[in-house]
Formats: C-alpha cells, structure tokens, sequence
C-alpha cells in the first residue's frame, strides 16, 4: 500500500511511540539500539520510519491551525487504509476527502504531536 517514506522522527518515549505505530498504524518494529531504545525502525510494506529518542523541537503553536505536515505518505488506496486506521482508533486532524490537487487524502496526528498525511491519486 504505501509506495514510498523514509522520515527520522523524535520520540521524547520511545517505548509509546512504537507502541502506537504497530498498534495504531500497522508498522512493525525491525530494530532497536540500546537498553532502553535510544533509535528504532518501524516497517510497514517494505518502508521505515526511523525514530530517534529526544525531545521534539520548541512547539509551533499555529502548526495545527495551518496542519504543517511532518511527512506525507504516498499509498495506493487512501480509501482502504482510512478504514483500517478507523477500525484501529487512530485520531485524524483532517478526514478523508478528495483534494483540489488530485489526490485522496486523510490526515493523521500521531502520539507525539506529529501530523501524517496518506494521499492516493485520483484515477
């Protein structure tokens, strides 16, 4: 489903952070480093996010009012994976809808703060 992403993320707790990517978004996690995790790899349809254990940067207090996205993710059915994330529990910032540029797309603020959008073209 998901063509391509390769973001390094912060994670201020390591731990809830993969909790919440393999029980929310559906990733695995494929590596670890240190005891406690200091960075890790999530996978999901051969591609990984990488996080690294820090304290994100100073807040941007309009970053939700103008939904500045920390990555977007390219997949091949926004429809399908809008339903699985909404079987899971997954909080949107925005719900699934057509673009003016094509596209269906959804977004998603993750456990950190962090705001995902998924998008498939429109055929």
């Amino acid at each position: 489903m998901i063509r391509h992403i390769a973001p390094q993320f912060f994670a201020p707790d390591m731990r809830a952070t993969l909790a919440y990517y393999k029980e929310k978004l559906g990733f695995e996690c494929v590596g670890t480093w240190q005891d406690p995790s200091v960075y890790a790899i999530v996978e999901r349809d051969g591609h990984k996010i990488h996080f690294r254990c820090a304290e994100p940067p100073t807040p941007n207090p309009d970053k939700y009012a103008d939904e500045l996205l920390d990555a977007y993710v390219f997949v091949d059915d926004a429809d399908a994976l809008f339903h699985e994330y909404s079987l899971r529990g997954v909080e949107f910032k925005r719900t699934l809808g057509e673009t003016p540029w094509r596209s269906r797309e959804f977004v998603v603020k993750d456990c950190d703060g962090l705001l995902l959008a998924f998008g498939s073209n429109i055929k």
